[in-house]
């Protein structure tokens, strides 16, 4: 008798009327997350179609670069590294809408595999002195990078002195990230990658799309991307940005802060860092080719 049903199959037992407001309300808050477009997923959709938006990057006639320009920043890696760009490493937390869609600061940077131009990886040269648009940017002069308007809110990438409370996450290093104001702490001056001939460069012309050096202004750490840090992001497996100049055994800068700012080809075919990847390997050539 013990085994005996004494209740049909469709009667409802234990807190069936709870269990079924639950689901009904869980279903009408997912139903309006999904008006809203507040779901994970429509997030993630909605970031991505506004920081990888296709940016025109700057065309150099001169050769050379200039306040204005919107440049890309490029690693070509190393032997445990592939080709990296400065990228804005900005998930959905970092997302804003109001007064209009954005990521707000601060934020992170990370240096990404992807190379082609976007709103995540271009930044444009600004002048911190007061020196007008479009004038030649020289050796060892001040500037700040900053990212482009509009969703990217023209974010200044900027960095200070390591401390206990302020580094990197993974490497305990200087910390590089985005902040909405410009300070001192957001000037850079780009050094020639060769440190016999640094001081004979002092003053001349930068030439795009060629190897240089990123040193900060206010600590003197030259911006540098870190092979052995893996970030997993929300676009995959990237690496590390810091400020930390890296010192072979002849005390000159290795490949990790090594960084081209690349430009447009003038003829229209793309980035000149891949129309002529061997020009770019060879710096000497292509500054003697640009002469003051």
């Amino acid at each position: 008798m013990a085994d005996v049903k004494t209740y049909r199959t469709n009667v409802r037992i234990g807190n069936w009327n709870e269990d079924l407001r639950l689901e009904e309300d869980a279903k009408k808050e997912y139903l309006e997350k999904k008006k809203r477009g507040d779901l994970v997923a429509q997030k993630v959709d909605f970031l991505k179609q506004n920081i990888l938006r296709p940016v025109n990057l700057s065309v150099t006639n001169d050769g050379r670069l200039h306040f204005g320009d919107v440049v890309m920043l490029v690693n070509m890696g190393g032997e445990n590294r592939e080709c990296s760009t400065v990228s804005i490493n900005a998930d959905i937390n970092s997302l804003i809408k109001i007064p209009s869609p954005g990521i707000q600061a601060p934020c992170g940077i990370s240096a990404g595999r992807g190379i082609q131009p976007c709103t995540r990886t271009a930044f444009i040269i600004t002048s911190v002195d007061g020196s007008p648009e479009g004038s030649t940017l020289v050796y060892e002069k001040s500037f700040a990078l900053k990212t482009t308007s509009g969703f990217a809110r023209e974010l200044y990438l900027t960095s200070d002195l390591q401390s206990f409370q302020k580094c990197a996450k993974k490497s305990r290093l200087q910390e590089v990230n985005l902040v909405d104001d410009c300070s001192f702490l957001s000037w850079w001056k780009i050094v020639h990658f060769d440190p016999q001939e640094r001081l004979e460069y002092e003053g001349q012309p930068v030439p795009a799309n060629v190897k240089v050096l990123i040193i900060h202004c206010k600590t003197n750490q030259a911006l540098a991307v870190l092979g052995d840090q893996v970030l997993w992001t929300t676009y995959g497996k990237e690496h590390e940005m810091t400020a930390n100049t890296f010192l072979d055994s002849h005390k000159a800068e290795q490949d990790n802060n090594h960084w081209i700012l690349c430009t447009s080809d003038p003829a229209g075919d793309g980035l000149v860092l891949l129309r002529n990847p061997e020009s770019v390997a060879n710096n000497k050539e292509l500054t003697q080719s640009n002469p003051d």
